[in-house]
């Protein structure tokens, strides 16, 4: 298939939500949650559901997308004229309009059984999807070390939000451990041209917490990817007693090893 524009990634998290969607063939998202998420990437010409816990065996995975019609701007008591006035009555949403839901060939996975907000991608990487990481589009840097992550086997999540004292951080890579936890940041020049005291304040909470944290720069990623960027995390990842994938050994990983090839979405078509 060939390139045909923007896909959002958006949160299906209740059954009510879900039937909008497939019998009424709309979705809402609040205005100020485009802006703030979004920003430069909307409006979408396609969208596809992450659904969670609820919905059982198709929970943790997107299993539906379609394509966008129209978007409109809209009061709440528009779109649930038969909604009691409450405080959200005058919130303002946008409104997509959508072409009937179709299913995918197969699920795209969260391996970890994430909690994601909005993931806009391309159409390129969402039809060759294997799992949630695959979808992020935010820099090439981060591209470049994800694909070489895979093929290594080496498990991370990518763009995951954690707490650490009441403040939110967005981690470019989150590899779990059986000792500890590991941030891994691509970091572009203008990083390191810029740092500042905030940057520190994060390193050192996050390191407070039990992450352990990697930056690597534009050209350790472009031009350092084995002997340096991935010999230190995987370094890192084995002195932290291996990946924890939720089995009764911890993994190490073998710096030497080479992973196989993912067969994407739509490769049976």
């Amino acid at each position: 298939m060939t390139d045909q524009g923007e896909v959002l990634i958006a949160l299906l998290n209740n059954k009510s939500d879900f039937k909008i969607v497939r019998d009424r063939n709309w979705y809402r998202i609040p205005i100020s949650s485009a802006h703030k998420w979004l920003k430069n990437r909307w409006p979408p010409q396609w969208i596809a559901f992450y659904q969670t816990k609820i919905f059982g065996p198709e929970a943790y995975s997107i299993n539906y997308y379609t394509k966008v019609i129209q978007v409109r701007k809209v009061y709440r008591q528009q779109l649930f004229p038969s909604e009691l006035p409450n405080r959200k009555s005058n919130q303002q949403y946008y409104q997509l309009i959508l072409n009937p839901l179709q299913k995918l060939p197969k699920p795209i996975l969260s391996q970890r059984r994430r909690r994601i907000i909005f993931i806009p991608t391309t159409w390129y990487k969402f039809i060759h999807a294997a799992e949630i990481n695959d979808l992020y589009d935010d820099s090439p840097l981060e591209d470049s070390l994800w694909a070489e992550l895979k093929r290594r086997k080496i498990p991370a999540e990518r763009q995951e939000f954690v707490k650490v004292d009441n403040q939110n951080y967005a981690l470019d890579f989150a590899v779990y451990c059986s000792k500890a936890k590991i941030d891994i940041e691509t970091d572009g020049d203008s990083w390191h041209t810029n740092r500042t005291a905030k940057d520190n304040h994060r390193n050192n909470a996050l390191e407070a917490a039990g992450w352990k944290v990697l930056r690597f720069t534009t050209q350790q990623v472009q031009e350092k990817m084995e002997s340096y960027c991935i010999r230190n995390i995987t370094e890192t990842i084995n002195n932290a007693g291996g990946v924890d994938e939720g089995k009764m050994v911890a993994r190490k990983i073998n710096p030497k090893a080479n992973g196989a090839h993912q067969l994407s979405l739509f490769d049976c078509f």
